[in-house]
């Protein structure tokens, strides 16, 4: 006897059973659930008795699912239409996923994307079920050698297990590191749409509701998604294999040159765009995502421009919050401090003007700890000197609106990573950023796993609401992407998930890190250079004094 609750009901059942069985019908706008709060398939058999919690796509975890099992059909379309075809997806703009044939110099046609959305839409209507199955490592690579997959066979020897979950659908087989919906025909939302030289596949976000969110072709974002893919084309880095490579052939040191050249390249244009047009340039605004490495590069960029004659003023937008006790609570009653409206705004504003004209302020001093200004400074700066503000406000017009446009130089900073578990299978930018979170959350604030997991998702709201609709039209974009990063990262971070309980409701976010970073081989700390931006993270940053 079985006994499941759901929906706060409880029911009882003679015989162990299939989530999926407790539905009257089939309900395909269920793609996932949580058993006991852990995330399982909707196949997942119960044994015991169980909370059972059903995940649509309003939520992210099932949206990820959805996502991997149209990647699937997509690959397994291509492979019945062209098996001689390889192919790479990464995460791309507009919320979407990008499939590009891996061999150069071709190309994805009209007539290609017809035939393979068509194949797509047939294979989806015959609902066929996605069957998993054990096989040991040695098994999957003959299957990966049957579909040319060399880029899964390498990234095996990594693997600690000496199983590999595959999934079958009628005679395809393949892996995408993540569960899978029952069947086919759970994936009828989704638009394929001709870019470049390869097919942007959109799907439903939970940002939307579930719904697919109108193409925006950004253009700004874009550009920087195909510069990181072509760098890490041009060094070897693409997939998870290729950078353990380095370490294994004893090249570390060269490849973390490699990788932080490419900062200091970035950081000398950035200098140069700015010291070109200085004579108009008062205020250089800088913003990014949670764990972007702002506070480094802001750094970095100071002493670029003080290497150039150019003294650059730091003004922190954190002195600008209203105090507390002045602030209105939001319905849940409490502060929202990510709010523009937290920010006194209109005299950050003044302040700004009037010490690009040359005149004296007193500027407030926040303390956090009171939760208020405490005290005032007078400042005054040369006439020559820019003003660098950093934060999640820095690029909106609302805290420089007295500012002229042609005054300001505005950055977008983040993690740009172009890399991937293998072909098949992007590590997103966002999980990328998490990982840094994680770290330097410990090293820091002594927090645990947890406690980061559980502010991500507020985190992530804030940077939708706030960040990611004023990144076009900057004037230049900072990828802050190191890709030996998770070979440091990982000895940080893997310790930090792995002691995250079963039972946590935190649980299912450690384990999809886990899936990834487990993979990387280790670089030591002591290789990482002082000023890297990566210190920020793990410590040890020359500028942690500054």
């Amino acid at each position: 006897m079985i006994k499941v609750t759901m929906n706060n009901k409880e029911y009882t059942y003679e015989n162990r059973l299939r989530v999926v069985d407790l539905l009257d019908a089939k309900d395909y706008s269920i793609i996932a659930c949580k058993v006991n709060n852990r995330l399982r398939e909707l196949t997942f058999e119960l044994h015991h008795d169980s909370t059972v919690e059903f995940l649509y796509l309003d939520n992210d975890e099932a949206v990820r699912i959805y996502e991997a099992s149209l990647r699937y059909v997509f690959a397994m379309a291509l492979e019945k239409l062209y098996p001689e075809i390889n192919i790479k997806f990464n995460f791309s703009i507009s919320r979407s996923t990008y499939a590009q044939i891996v061999t150069k110099e071709k190309a994805f046609t009209i007539q290609m994307l017809k035939a393979i959305e068509e194949e797509m839409n047939r294979i989806i209507s015959l609902d066929l079920p996605f069957v998993r199955t054990v096989v040991t490592n040695e098994e999957a690579a003959e299957v990966y050698k049957k579909y040319d997959l060399e880029d899964k066979i390498e990234v095996l020897k990594y693997r600690p297990e000496k199983t590999v979950h595959l999934y079958k659908c009628d005679d395809y087989l393949n892996y995408l590191y993540s569960y899978m919906v029952p069947s086919t025909g759970y994936l009828k939302k989704f638009k394929l749409r001709l870019y470049g030289q390869g097919i942007i596949i959109q799907y439903p976000r939970a940002e939307f509701k579930g719904s697919i969110p109108p193409f925006e072709d950004e253009r700004t974002y874009g550009k920087t998604l195909k510069d990181a893919s072509n760098w890490s084309e041009i060094i070897n880095s693409s997939t998870i294999a290729e950078i353990n490579s380095y370490v294994e052939k004893n090249k570390q040191v060269d490849f973390i040159n490699m990788c932080e050249a490419r900062h200091n390249r970035s950081l000398c244009e950035l200098g140069e765009k700015i010291a070109s047009n200085i004579s108009n340039i008062r205020l250089i605004a800088i913003a990014g995502p949670s764990s972007s490495g702002k506070t480094t590069f802001s750094n970095r960029l100071r002493i670029e421009l003080l290497s150039r004659g150019i003294k650059p003023v730091k003004i922190s937008i954190d002195d600008y919050y209203i105090d507390r006790d002045k602030m209105v609570p939001d319905h849940n009653g409490k502060f929202d401090l990510e709010h523009v409206n937290a920010i006194d705004y209109e005299l950050f504003n003044e302040h700004l003007a009037a010490l690009i004209n040359g005149e004296e302020i007193d500027m407030p001093i926040f303390d956090f700890n009171v939760g208020k200004r405490t005290h005032y400074k007078k400042m005054k700066i040369d006439k020559n000197s820019p003003i660098i503000i950093e934060g999640i406000h820095a690029l909106n017009e609302a805290l420089t609106n007295l500012i002229p446009r042609d005054q300001k130089f505005k950055i977008y900073i983040a993690p740009h990573t172009q890399v991937n578990i293998d072909n098949h299978n992007p590590i997103s930018m966002t999980q990328f950023r998490l990982v840094r979170r994680l770290v330097r959350d410990y090293q820091f604030r002594a927090s645990k796993a947890e406690r980061t997991l559980a502010m991500w998702e507020s985190v992530r709201q804030g940077e939708f609401r706030w960040i990611y609709d004023n990144q076009e039209g900057v004037d230049y974009v900072f990828n802050s992407e190191l890709s030996y990063e998770l070979c440091v990262l990982k000895k940080h971070a893997l310790p930090l998930l792995s002691s995250v309980p079963e039972d946590s409701p935190y649980f299912v976010d450690a384990n999809s890190l886990i899936k990834f970073i487990k993979y990387y081989v280790d670089i030591d700390d002591e290789l990482v250079p002082c000023n890297s931006l990566l210190r920020e993270f793990i410590g040890g940053s020359c500028f942690q004094d500054v």
